[in-house]
């Protein structure tokens, strides 16, 4: 099943008697450490897999990599950016990388021009919203080459997006919410991980990392885990709501973290995505996401609160203007029905209304019989 799962990845012993595992395909060797799986496992085979390819493919190692080449373009923007960002992150950036490196590798930075940008937005119109990624991330390689004094403009600036669903991830609604528990009962993984998302607002790669050791005093603490660079990013400290409290007595007292597997490994980011993505499934549950819990969270302090502030300090959002979003839409049914409960009613509304019909006409005749 290992096998399968990561192909020519295989275990040894290293000389003081420690397991360890090795990427090794036709004489291609490369180390991926000594946690099966893990997000670390996983980057390293992720490398090796692209390594191996760029040598298949050029006849050469990836260290031989023609200069000014696009493929040296990319392997300069990983040097810069990929140690700057969550593991996760860099995940999602070689993925949209990737597929451009194998087929323009060989091409020169500097003679891409804006029709070959609208070409590769064109293959890609079938998914519109990996097309917009691929330009972001090939703006960001055009910028790079600009820095690199290989060219001197940025042909994706621009170039028009395609129009996609402005709100992102589906947030998830109470029906939804109340679908997903009738499937997942208390005590099932399934269950933990929705419950200490939605009553956290963690993402993945901060919920996967919560354990006992987060809990002070009743409260929930940690810190986002956003980029490398900034390791103690907004702190979040929220009290423990019953409901999650009650969910967590069913964790092992001797569990490193709320969401380990059955053999007490740590799950990574994207394989708690996956596992969402099954359990949502499951439930009948095609919209939703364990980021679209993240949205939950935001939405239901919106329509209660309507408080920008109070769902930054529950979400740990840096900018204002993120959490604004949620306030602005979800937060509008509270105000609007607010709005209505305060108008007049009654036969008499005229002590709650400064501009009165009946005394406006009043004050009007009167004005016109003074200019008579």
């Amino acid at each position: 099943m290992k096998n399968s799962r990561f192909p020519y990845a295989k275990s040894y012993q290293d000389r003081h008697g420690k397991r360890r595992w090795r990427y090794r395909v036709k004489g291609f060797t490369a180390e991926l450490g000594t946690e099966w799986g893990s997000e670390e496992f996983q980057r390293r085979y992720a490398d090796a897999v692209n390594g191996y390819s760029a040598r298949a493919r050029d006849g050469v190692g990836v260290s031989h990599t023609m200069p000014g080449t696009f493929a040296d373009l990319v392997v300069k923007f990983y040097q810069l950016h990929l140690p700057t960002v969550a593991g996760s992150t860099a995940a999602d950036y070689r993925a949209i990388i990737e597929p451009l490196r194998k087929k323009h590798g060989l091409k020169r930075a500097s003679q891409m021009q804006r029709r070959h940008v609208l070409a590769i937005k064109a293959e890609l119109a079938s998914t519109p919203q990996r097309a917009n990624k691929t330009l972001k991330r090939l703006a960001q390689l055009m910028d790079l080459a600009i820095e690199l004094e290989w060219r001197t403009d940025n042909p994706v600036r621009g170039v028009k997006r395609f129009p996609t669903n402005p709100d992102g991830f589906h947030a998830w609604d109470e029906a939804e919410i109340q679908r997903f528990y009738e499937i997942h009962r208390i005590g099932t993984p399934a269950h933990l991980a929705m419950t200490l998302m939605l009553y956290t607002g963690a993402a993945k790669c901060d919920a996967v990392q919560l354990g006992r050791g987060n809990v002070r005093d009743g409260r929930l603490a940690y810190r986002r885990r956003k980029t490398k660079l900034n390791p103690d990013g907004v702190e979040v400290s929220i009290t423990i709501h019953p409901y999650l409290a009650e969910t967590l007595r069913h964790v092992r007292t001797d569990a490193f973290t709320f969401l380990e597997t059955a053999n007490g490994k740590s799950r990574t980011p994207s394989g708690l995505g996956s596992s969402m993505r099954k359990w949502c499934d499951k439930a009948g549950l095609p919209l939703c996401s364990s980021h679209g819990l993240r949205k939950a969270i935001c939405r239901r302090i919106a329509e209660v609160e309507g408080d920008v502030f109070k769902v930054m300090a529950v979400s740990g959002h840096r900018d204002i203007r993120e959490a604004q979003k949620y306030c602005d839409r979800f937060g509008r049914h509270a105000k609007a029905d607010s709005a209505i409960a305060s108008l007049p009613g009654g036969v008499n509304p005229e002590r709650k209304l400064t501009n009165h019909p009946a005394r406006f006409a009043t004050n009007q005749s009167k004005q016109l019989r003074s200019k008579e």
